[in-house]
């Protein structure tokens, strides 16, 4: 594997990571797992059901990013068009995603990650209804995680022609922090929220760096493929 699919697959992950510990997408999942879990009566099956639904989480993401891409690819004129000008384009588009993500551009609507009657649903399911519950609170994008899927992820899956390869590692980094969590509370809820309170810490940071290292590339980009210089 070059260089370059190296570090295309580890943004990918990163870029999960980081969107699964933005603070709307972890406070929902934690919800969520912490809800359909409460009368399951062991570790064992709280673990279970943070997998499974860690797992529907992740087979939205590959399918939605697997959808989107093959379908831009799949066009002749989008494609050379992409081929053309997504270099021209990605510099900008990571400066906006950059300046998301340290605040200088607010983006703020409520966005409802599902409804107390799934939630019931999902909990008469037993731990098997953690599944469709994590596919569809999936689908429901907060302004970060929807700039660095949409923003961030999707470009570089078409720069890199990834169909599947990059989706499914973006949808496993999501899944990752969620997992930890999972076994957390199958080990009891104090665990919880002092994870919580230093994962959000952590969270404020690792945004803020990656957006400063998405404006320094996004910079780079515009200078070497809008204005030329160096070519």
């Amino acid at each position: 594997m070059s260089e370059g699919l190296l570090l295309a697959a580890g943004t990918a992950v990163w870029l999960g990571i980081l969107t699964s510990i933005s603070p709307c997408p972890l406070a929902t999942n934690i919800a969520a797992i912490s809800f359909i879990s409460r009368d399951v009566g062991s570790a064992r099956r709280v673990v279970a059901t943070g997998v499974l639904y860690t797992v529907g989480r992740t087979l939205t993401y590959v399918i939605l990013g697997a959808l989107l891409v093959a379908s831009l690819l799949s066009i002749p004129a989008l494609a050379m068009f992409l081929q053309t000008y997504m270099n021209k384009a990605l510099g900008p588009l990571l400066v906006v995603v950059g300046l998301v993500l340290v605040d200088v551009i607010p983006l703020r609507f409520s966005a409802s990650c599902g409804s107390e009657k799934i939630g019931r649903w999902a909990q008469s399911a037993g731990v098997w209804g953690s599944l469709p519950l994590g596919m569809i609170f999936a689908l429901a994008f907060c302004p970060v995680s929807a700039a660095l899927f949409f923003g961030s992820l999707i470009p570089l899956a078409l720069d890199a022609e990834s169909r599947v390869a990059l989706p499914s590692l973006y949808g496993i980094g999501t899944g990752l922090p969620v997992f930890v969590f999972a076994v957390l509370i199958g080990l009891g809820a104090q665990w919880v929220a002092k994870a919580f309170d230093k994962l959000t810490q952590v969270e404020k940071w690792a945004r803020r760096i990656t957006g400063v290292v998405f404006l320094a590339v996004g910079a780079y980009f515009i200078v070497v493929h809008l204005f030329g210089a160096g070519e």
